[in-house]
Order: structure tokens, then sequence, then C-alpha cells
């Protein structure tokens, strides 16, 4: 079963979405059929590997995953994770640029 399909499923159940988990073996198996927006804030390089912060919107189907780590949260911190499943493009791109900007 795809992303798209198992979040129309829950959501026909009358489950809201827009903060569930993924079952592992859904989010380990599918990658995205798009990347819409990324920016990531990383001062040290791509030699640093430590958590930097990050704003993501990728398309499974009809569905937009917009998630991060908050700029807030500093560089190398592993708090202030956010996320979103929505059908609406403008509201996961709004969404992901406030965390990060």
């Amino acid at each position: 079963m795809k992303i798209s399909e198992w979040l129309d499923k829950k959501e026909a159940d009358g489950i809201d979405v827009s903060q569930i988990s993924l079952p592992d073996d859904l989010s380990y198996d599918e990658v995205p059929d798009e990347t819409i927006f990324f920016k990531a804030i990383n001062p040290h390089g791509v030699q640093c590997t430590g958590n930097h912060p990050f704003s993501t919107v990728e398309r499974f189907g009809n569905w937009y995953y917009s998630r991060g780590q908050d700029k807030n949260a500093g560089i190398h911190s592993s708090e202030m994770q956010w996320k979103l499943f929505t059908k609406d493009k403008d509201l996961a791109l709004r969404t992901a640029k406030s965390h990060i900007e």
C-alpha cells in the first residue's frame, strides 16, 4: 500500500491525519513522488554530521508531507521536530518556510 492510499483510508475512517505517524514499513519503503521544497541551516558545511535545522515538503500522490526541525531549536539540537500531512500544497509550503525562516 502506498502512503497516499494509507492516508486516504485513515481520512475516510474519520481520523485526523495531519499529525499522524506513518507505519515503519510505509515510511522506509516509499520515496516521494517529488520534493517541492528543501532548506537547511548548516553553517559548518557538508562535513558536519550533527543535527541542523531543516524544512522540507515532499509529495506522495495527492498528499504533501511537510516536516523538519525548527530553526529556533538551534544547531546540533534534536529538539523541536515537527510534521504536517495535508492535501493543501500552499499550506505545506507556508508551514515549512515558517519553521526555517
